[in-house]
Formats: structure tokens, sequence, C-alpha cells
């Protein structure tokens, strides 16, 4: 993946997240809610959380930079002079 669409997923998944903070801001204020004699029931906290959890964890592996780190080893011949 491109730097440039690294970037731009990870502010799509920034953005997703925001939505779901949301929503289970509503959910704990009240789960169920009437609206002109509709009564309406909220989503399944559950499943929002484990969603908020989900793209926490992916926004965490698209914001570290590289770590992986190639370390090349040269031998030496221990001998002076050689």
């Amino acid at each position: 993946m491109s730097n440039t669409d690294k970037k731009a997923t990870l502010e799509i998944k920034k953005a997703r997240l925001k939505l779901y903070l949301t929503a289970e801001k509503a959910i704990l204020s009240g789960q169920s809610y009437q609206i002109e004699g509709l009564k309406l029931r909220r989503a399944n906290l559950n499943e929002v959380q484990n969603m908020i959890a989900r793209l926490e964890g992916e926004i965490a592996k698209l914001s570290k930079g590289r770590c992986a780190r190639i370390k090349f080893i040269v031998p030496r011949d221990s001998i002076a002079g050689v």
C-alpha cells in the first residue's frame, strides 16, 4: 500500500471511528425512544463497541511508521592484517 493510500485509509477509518463513538454515546443515553408514536430501538451496543475496538486497532496499525528494519551482518575475518 502506498503512503498516499495508507493516509487515505487512515482518514476514512478515523471518520468511521468518530461515527461509531457518536452511535455509542446515543445508545448509552437511551436504548429506545419514541417519535410520533413510533417506538424505535437503537443499534446493539455490543456490536458497536466491538467495531470501535476493531477500528482503534486498525488505526493503531496504520499509524505506525515502518517498523520493520533489515539488519545485515557482515562477517569479518578475525586475522589482523588480512
